[in-house]
């Protein structure tokens, strides 16, 4: 199934995972670049980049880069439709649950307006 990845945008049409991904270098943008293409155009992409969150109806794209973990939350509209909600950077072992909050907010309001 070919996935199709679209970004969140807020009423004011803020785009908050092109305001994080323009924080991050050339390398980290590449890298991160490459693994959205692989959950678009993979039929089984691997748990390490893509993965359902336990008891949420959210998913994480997640990116390795030098030590650190990059995590953008996102769910599924209308079958192949992924909207990707925010990034950021993942510090503790668990998803902190103030980003899986925003994450569902987000998708709320996504669904609301795009019913």
């Amino acid at each position: 199934m070919k996935r199709i990845l679209r970004f969140y945008r807020t009423v004011d049409n803020r785009c908050l995972v092109e305001d994080f991904l323009d924080s991050l270098s050339d390398d980290l943008l590449a890298k991160i670049v490459a693994v959205f293409k692989l959950v678009e155009d993979l039929d089984r992409v691997p748990a390490k980049f893509f993965k359902k969150l336990a008891g949420t109806k959210l998913y994480e794209i997640r990116v390795e880069w030098q030590s650190n973990i990059y995590i953008f939350p996102c769910f599924f509209h209308k079958n192949s439709l992924v909207i990707v909600t925010h990034g950021f950077q993942k510090k503790t072992m668990k998803t902190p649950a103030k980003e899986l909050d925003k994450a569902n907010k987000y998708r709320e309001d996504f669904l609301r307006r795009n019913k």
